[in-house]
Formats: C-alpha cells, sequence, structure tokens
C-alpha cells in the first residue's frame, strides 16, 4: 500500500471504542506512515489532545459515556481547531447535521472503506487551516445546487433530509425507480458519494434547518 504524501510530524488520533475497528484503523494508518495514537474513549483524549496535538482526529460518533459529538463540543470549549473525521455505524441525518454544522470535515459510514479514510486523511493534512470564509462556502454550495434541475431539485432537499427514495416518491406522486433515477442524477451534479455529501451541501447553502429534519 503507498505511503501518503506527509511529513514525519502528521500524526492522527484514533477514538473508538470498539477494540477491534480501534486496532484495524490504527494498523491501516501506520501501513501508509502516518504515525497514530490509538484511544478507546474520548475522555482519555481529551487528557492527552493538550499535550500532543494531532494533525486529523478520526472519531467515533456513538461510544459509552463521552460520545463523538461531545468532544468535538470540547475540543470547541478548549480552542483547539484540528479537523475531525466521524465514523459512524449509525449515521442518522440530524446526527450528521450536527457533525457537519460544527465544523466536521468529513462524516464516514462504517464499515468504511480503507481508501476513503485515507482520501479523507490526506485531504485534512492538504487543505490550507486558515478560518474558513462562510460567505464563500455558501457562494459554493449555491454554485452547485444551481446546476440541478426543477425536477432535480424536488428531490435534492428531501434527499438531503434524510427521507428515502420510497417515502420522496410518495411525496412527489411518482415511482420509486423514478426517484432512483434522479436520486443518481442529484448526486452526480453534486459530486456527491454520499448522503452525508448532499446533506452537508444543504447546510453550507442554507437550504436546512433542524426543524426540517426528518425524525430519527
Amino acid at each position: 500500500m503507498p505511503e501518503l504524501s506527509s511529513s514525519a510530524t502528521n500524526t492522527v488520533f484514533v477514538v473508538d471504542d470498539d477494540a477491534g475497528m480501534l486496532e484495524s484503523t490504527q494498523w491501516l494508518l501506520e501501513s501508509v506512515g502516518l504515525g497514530v495514537k490509538a484511544y478507546s474513549d474520548g475522555r482519555q483524549f481529551l487528557d492527552e489532545v493538550n499535550e500532543h496535538r494531532p494533525d486529523c482526529v478520526v472519531l467515533d460518533i456513538r461510544m459509552p459515556g463521552l460520545g463523538g459529538l461531545n468532544v468535538q463540543e470540547e475540543l470547541q470549549k478548549r480552542d483547539i481547531d484540528v479537523p475531525i473525521i466521524f465514523v459512524s455505524g449509525h449515521a442518522d441525518v440530524p446526527i450528521v447535521v450536527r457533525a457537519f454544522k460544527s465544523g466536521a470535515f468529513d462524516f464516514i459510514e462504517k464499515p468504511f472503506n480503507e481508501q476513503l479514510l485515507l482520501d479523507s486523511i490526506q485531504q485534512t493534512m492538504q487543505t490550507p487551516r486558515a478560518p474558513k470564509n462562510p460567505v464563500a462556502i455558501s457562494q459554493d454550495a449555491e454554485n452547485l445546487i444551481s446546476t440541478l434541475t426543477r425536477r432535480e431539485r424536488d428531490v435534492f432537499l428531501p434527499l438531503a433530509q434524510g427521507y428515502t427514495s420510497r417515502e420522496i416518491a410518495e411525496q412527489l406522486g411518482v415511482s420509486v425507480k423514478t426517484i432512483d433515477l434522479y436520486r443518481a442524477r442529484v448526486m452526480k451534479r453534486l459530486g456527491a458519494d454520499r448522503l452525508p455529501d448532499v446533506t452537508g451541501i444543504a447546510i453550507a447553502a442554507g437550504l436546512l434547518n433542524p426543524e426540517e429534519l426528518r425524525a430519527s
């Protein structure tokens, strides 16, 4: 497996209460030349993060005690700016929305493709740490959405809200097959590989509010 283009100081902190997932993720990252520090719970990670600043954090959402979103909130309180890649086997839309609104870099569903995680980590190391410009981010999202046709836009928002193809079909009075077709077209136009990407674009454009989310 090729090494990531990183300096000797590049270190990824991995926080996951699943011992098997923690070990396999650590092995994967070390196999491409990254330094790794592994933690089985959020509190243990927070106890050390002040002394050893990571270049990136791979953080599980659902953990006993202090969950991933709580860890993210604590990092913000401490004014620690570090890219967070959330991983979760339960990527329901309200959680994805909260994570992205709080500045998550990426959100990857378990079981994840190894290359997908490596690509995301590589992007965090290539992305400048300059403060984000909300206006520019919003404009980029709006530009992407503007490429959608009227019918694709009809599918885009409920898709971002977490509705299934069947539920969207019932809303619009068309077949599930038709919605599946438009769903694929929407994701292609937006350059989105996964549902969290669609949700993130809707958030950035200011089109998605917590009140509009599908109840989980």
